[in-house]
C-alpha cells in the first residue's frame, strides 16, 4: 500500500503531466494556425523561430522557453517519474519529513538543465533562420540536412556514449555515489540527473528540433521513443531498435533530398 506522502508524489505528478500536456497541444494547435514561411528546396520554415512584429529578441526567446519548458515536462516526466521515485526511496529513511520538498528540488534542477539546453537551441535556431533567409543556396540544402540530422540521430544510439547515459538515467541514483539528504544534494542531483538526461536524448531532442519542435506527432513519436528505451527492459536494445528505424529514415530523406535537388 502507498503512503499518503507516496500517493500525494503520484498525484503531483500526475496532474503536472496532464497540465502540461493540454498547454502544449493548446500552443502546437495555435502555432499551425500560423503559416510558415515557403523557402528555397520544397520546405516551410516555422515562425517560433521569427521575431514578430513588436517583439524584442529577448521577448521571443521568453516565450520559446516557456514553451520548451512545458514541452520539456510533459515528455519527459514518464521517464523522469521512477527515477525520482528511486530518489525518494533512497533518502525516506534519512529525510523522511523533508522527503517531498528535497524531490521538489531535485526535479526542479533537472528541468534547469532542460531549460538551458532549450536557450542553446533557441540561439542555434535563430542563427540558422536568419542565415538561411539571407542564403537561398543554404535554405535549398535544408532537406538533405535534415536526413542528415535523422541517420546521425540514428548512429548515436549504436554508441558506447549513448549506452553509458543511459545506463545512468536507467540506475540513477545507484550509479552516483552516496548521497546527502540536504537542498545542495537534492539539487546537485537533479543537475546530474538532466546531464546524462541531455546526453542520453541528444540525438532524439535534435531530431525533434529539426523535424518540427511544434508537431505533435513528432513530439509523441520521441516521447514514445524515450520512455521505451529508459523504462522498457532491455533499453539498450531498445535505443539500437529505434536507432536502425532512424537510420533508414534518415536515408531515405537524404536520398530524396538528393534527387529533388
Amino acid at each position: 500500500m502507498f503512503t499518503a506522502s507516496q500517493r500525494a508524489f503520484m498525484g503531483t505528478c500526475v496532474a503536472l503531466f496532464a497540465a502540461s500536456t493540454a498547454l502544449t497541444i493548446q500552443w502546437c494547435r495555435s502555432m499551425s494556425a500560423m503559416h510558415d514561411m515557403p523557402m528555397p528546396g520544397g520546405w516551410s520554415m516555422s515562425m517560433m523561430w521569427m521575431r514578430m512584429p513588436g517583439q524584442t529578441w529577448a521577448d521571443t526567446a521568453a516565450a520559446f522557453l516557456g514553451m520548451w519548458l512545458v514541452m520539456m515536462i510533459a515528455m519527459m516526466l514518464p521517464a523522469l517519474v521512477p527515477m525520482l521515485w528511486r530518489y525518494r526511496r533512497a533518502n525516506a529513511l534519512t529525510s523522511h519529513a523533508h522527503i517531498g520538498a528535497l524531490t521538489t528540488l531535485a526535479g526542479a534542477a533537472y528541468f534547469f538543465v532542460w531549460t538551458l539546453f532549450g536557450a542553446v537551441a533557441f540561439l542555434a535556431g535563430a542563427i540558422l533562420t536568419s542565415m538561411e533567409m539571407q542564403l537561398p543556396l543554404l535554405a535549398r540544402s535544408v532537406p538533405a540536412a535534415i536526413g542528415v540530422v535523422v541517420l546521425v540521430s540514428g548512429l548515436l544510439q549504436f554508441s558506447g556514449w549513448k549506452a553509458h547515459h543511459l545506463a545512468c538515467c536507467r540506475a540513477m541514483p545507484d550509479c552516483c555515489e552516496s548521497m546527502r539528504a540536504d537542498v545542495r544534494a537534492a539539487w546537485r542531483h537533479g543537475v546530474r540527473l538532466g546531464l546524462h538526461c541531455v546526453h542520453c536524448c541528444f540525438g532524439l531532442t535534435t531530431l525533434l528540433l529539426v523535424v518540427g519542435v511544434m508537431d505533435l506527432r513528432a513530439m509523441a513519436l520521441v516521447t514514445a521513443a524515450i520512455s521505451v528505451e529508459r523504462l522498457a527492459p532491455g533499453g539498450v536494445r531498445a535505443a539500437r531498435f529505434i536507432g536502425a528505424i532512424l537510420v533508414v529514415a534518415g536515408l531515405f530523406l537524404t536520398v530524396q533530398a538528393a534527387v529533388g535537388w
